[in-house]
């Protein structure tokens, strides 16, 4: 069976959609707040790494929970369900600019978006 990882194009593809997503966030008047102390480079590599287990290219993932990487965000800064939005339509609008197809982008939205996705980011 073929993993959305390998649908997708595998690290050489998710490498550049999370750069070019993160260019999107970094310009996004609604959520790039939440990145004005981070390392870029670390947040691209952990995001690299989630994304490449999120989508099956990896058993593994050796990262924080999501519940306890966003919970900070959520106390001190009110991420909330907008920002998380937000987040979701700058992915879509990356994966779009790649070329991948609707369908792909679907079965990502199904994880990405998923409800129990967002209420371990949002804390609740």
């Amino acid at each position: 069976m073929t993993t959305l990882y390998e649908k997708l194009g595998g690290k050489d593809a998710v490498d550049i959609a999370v750069d070019k997503f993160y260019k999107h966030v970094l310009n996004d008047e609604r959520i790039k707040q939440f990145f004005d102390n981070v390392d870029m480079e670390k947040q691209r590599g952990h995001q690299k790494d989630f994304l490449t287990y999120a989508f099956g290219g990896s058993s593994v993932y050796d990262g924080k929970t999501i519940r306890k990487a966003h919970k900070h965000l959520v106390e001190e800064m009110g991420l909330n369900s907008e920002h998380f939005d937000a987040v979701i339509e700058n992915f879509v609008i990356t994966l779009k600019e790649l070329g991948i197809s609707d369908e792909l982008i679907q079965e990502v939205g199904a994880i990405a978006a998923a409800p129990e996705h967002k209420r371990d980011v949002l804390n609740r």
